[in-house]
């Protein structure tokens, strides 16, 4: 195995680090492996859920991770991303999750439930959005694609924090583990973190204890709901990197002021538990998730994206011409860096060292291999780390971990970022034809066909 170089006592000693269970205020998740937020157009057009995500969820319990964060999960119509996402934004939804919570609980699995809001970052916000402008921290749209905002009133933010508040005790009612607020990657919170985003003059804009303000007035208004003994956590940005794509543009938070900010969100230990370190203040973004950037994929993302903003149109004419294209591209690849496996390991480490030694710290970045999990664990940069497309490649990862360093080399992520650039369009899963067996393109063809539509097994009436 060519990704198997560790010796039986580095295995050893990596397994009983990756394997080791891993203690929260109100939570014990049996090892340190996380499924990341990763989710296709599962469910009912409603936001009511539906068999595949069953199925889906289910697979990566299965496989052995210790815990489950769930995809984007919208509190209110106005602030999904895509259509066809599960909700919880009414009590209706309740007997979903809790179906989704039975299914990974026989595995001893986990499971978190990512509440979230889009903000003015919506893909494709459905038809009951069709008109509106996303609420935001800012009036501005956003400088990639282009997408409209409306700058939130002090009633729309009241209402807000509500709905994220309501949104965690309806997953609580459907004995689910805990919540994780999405506070990186450009979203509504992030919206109004950034210093790269927020233009404020008001309470919830300027400093960044003002830019906090929303985020912890939602920490707070959770609490209220859930009390003390129910986990809850936030993905946040390590650092924004908001000036990747044009460089005058604000470059947005730093990791001092994030350091800061989490501190904040602590609320004197009533606050948060644990912080999910991720960077990038748009999505998709170069460090977020980091790899490549398939061109042929991408244009048919933006087919389907070309009437959602401004510069959508423009962005489809860069992608549709060889030489444009190819510019983008090697951009992208620049402003990613050399580093995927362990992307967000630097920032992770800082806002763990600095913030409060009792608090567990999360970090996604491209982890498929024991020594690089266990070396994270092992130099203090984490506690656990969360994984995505690595796993969506191999749904037993953790069971490869118990035996092996990682994955044979021809059955690796390859980070080629197809199994994103597909979701608008297709089913999730690994579009990579280079990981499937057989000796002709046809074979192959079928062999990921069939891997990639395996989330409608069983099917809702068997």
């Amino acid at each position: 195995m060519g990704s198997n170089t560790d010796s039986s006592f580095h295995h050893n000693d990596n397994k009983a680090l990756i394997f080791d269970a891993l203690e929260c205020r109100a939570l014990t998740v049996k090892n340190r492996l996380f499924r990341s937020n990763i989710s296709g157009m599962f469910d009912d057009y409603n936001g009511h859920g539906g068999n595949a995500r069953l199925n889906w969820e289910e697979k990566f319990a299965k496989g052995g991770v210790g815990c489950i964060i769930s995809s984007f999960t919208p509190v209110a119509v106005r602030g999904r991303i895509l259509p066809r996402y599960a909700m919880i934004d009414h009590d209706n939804k309740i007997p979903f999750w809790r179906a989704i919570g039975e299914r990974v609980h026989k595995y001893d699995c986990k499971f978190i439930m990512q509440l979230s809001h889009s903000g003015r970052q919506q893909d494709l916000g459905g038809v009951e959005n069709l008109y509106k402008k996303g609420l935001s921290s800012t009036n501005k749209q956003d400088y990639f694609h282009g997408l409209l905002a409306q700058a939130m009133t002090t009633d729309d933010i009241n209402e807000v924090v509500d709905q994220f508040a309501q949104g965690a005790r309806r997953a609580r009612a459907a004995g689910l583990d805990g919540v994780e607020l999405h506070g990186a990657n450009g979203y509504l919170i992030t919206q109004f973190l950034s210093s790269g985003i927020n233009d404020r003059t008001d309470e919830y804009g300027g400093s960044w204890e003002n830019r906090a303000r929303f985020a912890l007035e939602i920490v707070r208004a959770i609490r209220k709901e859930v009390g003390q003994d129910f986990h809850l956590q936030m993905k946040i940005n390590g650092v924004d990197h908001n000036s990747w794509l044009y460089p005058w543009q604000r470059k947005g938070n730093t990791l001092e002021e994030t350091i800061k900010i989490c501190r904040m969100l602590l609320d004197d230990d009533k606050g948060v538990d644990a912080f999910h370190i991720s960077s990038g203040s748009t999505f998709p973004h170069p460090r977020n998730p980091p790899g490549d950037l398939p061109l042929q994929s991408v244009l048919r993302l933006y087919n389907v994206m070309r009437s959602q903003g401004t510069r959508t149109r423009f962005n489809y004419w860069i992608f549709d011409h060889k030489l444009t294209a190819k510019l983008f591209r090697a951009l992208w690849l620049w402003r990613r860096g050399p580093i995927i496996e362990g992307v967000n390991q630097q920032y992770a480490q800082a806002i763990r060292s600095e913030v409060n030694p009792k608090i567990k710290v999360l970090c996604t970045g491209g982890y498929q291999h024991a020594d690089k999990i266990a070396n994270a664990i092992r130099e203090g940069a984490c506690d656990a780390v969360s994984i995505a497309r690595p796993l969506i490649a191999n749904n037993d990862l953790p069971k490869i971990f118990l035996q092996h360093n990682g994955p044979e080399r021809e059955k690796e992520c390859t980070y080629c970022n197809k199994c994103l650039m597909n979701v608008l369009e297709n089913p999730l899963g690994c579009y990579e034809l280079s990981r499937y067996d057989g000796g002709t393109f046809e074979e192959r063809w079928d062999n990921m066909i069939k891997e990639v539509f395996s989330v409608f097994e069983p099917p809702t009436f068997p």
